[in-house]
């Protein structure tokens, strides 16, 4: 008996077979080389179909699919919102993957009892199972991760975009329409600017994307006013990994722009710790990473704004499964099938 699980993001998709202790059997990598719509759903039907190939050459029973996606879904519909990818303003995720199944010619193995042509399971067979990648991180951290043995913790993803994978009561927050965790929209600065409409403030301030957008305003602020004591011909870091390789060289542009974001990132964590006093704040996704240096300094921000008590009692820790958080919470979900 195993699961299948895919993690989904903005440029590329994970994919394993999970047996149901967590390990990995089976897995592949493949980037969406800018691929939207309909031809990111024919990819995943294309994996799929790889790894029921897998299962059935090792006699191994596939007994539900997991699926984490980059934005929102809508447990009732299956359908999904992911902004990153396009053409998935409203996309039919569940029915595409049901049609994977519906016509894999080899690799399903149908669960005890089913009755089927051979090769060929019936639909719905296999439970599908789709959820943010905010519910998935936080959900992979308390299974294998960090947070396991926690009730009430919090996944701080801090890639591309922003969101939070937040457990109450060992509960996934959701929301009256699955939105809870959309924190990039966190309003930390004032006045309102129209470049938050697009992203929301916390995230066009602290984001991946948002840490090169502010070193370039800055930048040109500097050559604006007072010059920014760069370097002759120094080249304004266009990615988040350039910035932090600059910090590291002493960049003071680098400097300016995460002293900045340690800001923001406290002003959030504190907000996060007052409202549902968390036991952990765990930071992953792409920026975390690199920015796991400036945890001390992110708690030294989050306890002058933080309610006094919760900050107190909670930890900031770095992910443990890292970029895998979300294909580890896929497969939790697969394997556990919750009814939402």
């Amino acid at each position: 008996m195993a699961i299948i699980a895919l993690d989904l993001g903005g440029t590329k998709m994970a994919a394993a077979v999970f047996s149901p202790s967590g390990k990995i059997l089976d897995r592949s990598i493949v980037a969406l080389e800018g691929r939207g719509g309909r031809a990111v759903g024919k990819l995943i039907r294309q994996e799929i179909e790889t790894l029921l190939a897998f299962a059935r050459a090792n006699k191994i029973r596939i007994t539900a699919i997991g699926v984490s996606i980059p934005g929102i879904s809508h447990a009732r519909t299956g359908k999904v919102w992911a902004p990153n990818i396009p053409g998935w303003k409203n996309y039919p995720l569940r029915r595409e993957i049901q049609s994977a199944l519906s016509n894999a010619p080899v690799g399903y193995v149908p669960p005890r009892g089913a009755v089927s042509p051979v090769g060929r399971p019936p639909r719905g067979a296999v439970p599908i199972i789709i959820d943010s990648d905010r519910a998935c991180s936080i959900l992979g951290e308390t299974w294998l991760g960090v947070a396991k043995g926690c009730r009430n913790a919090i996944f701080l993803a801090v890639g591309t975009g922003i969101g939070a994978g937040i457990l109450v009561d060992g509960t996934v927050l959701r929301g009256i329409h699955d939105i809870a965790g959309a924190i990039g929209w966190m309003a930390l600065n004032r006045p309102f600017r129209p470049e938050y409409i697009k992203c929301g403030c916390f995230e066009h301030h602290a984001s991946g994307e948002g840490l090169a957008k502010i070193a370039r305003e800055m930048q040109t602020a500097a050559h604006s006013h007072a010059p920014t004591p760069r370097r002759p011909g120094t080249p304004t870091p266009k990615r988040s990994h350039e910035l932090f390789a600059a910090y590291d060289r002493g960049d003071p542009l680098a400097k300016a722009v995460l002293g900045q974001a340690v800001e923001f990132w406290g002003m959030a964590t504190a907000n996060l710790v007052s409202l549902f006093n968390p036991e952990k704040i765990i930071f992953g996704g792409g920026v975390f990473g690199p920015a796991t240096k400036f945890l001390d300094a992110i708690y030294a921000k989050a306890k002058k704004w933080a309610q006094p008590v919760s900050i107190k009692h909670v930890k900031l820790q770095p992910s443990k499964l890292g970029s895998d958080a979300p294909l580890y919470g896929a497969a939790w979900l697969a394997l556990n099938q919750p009814q939402r």
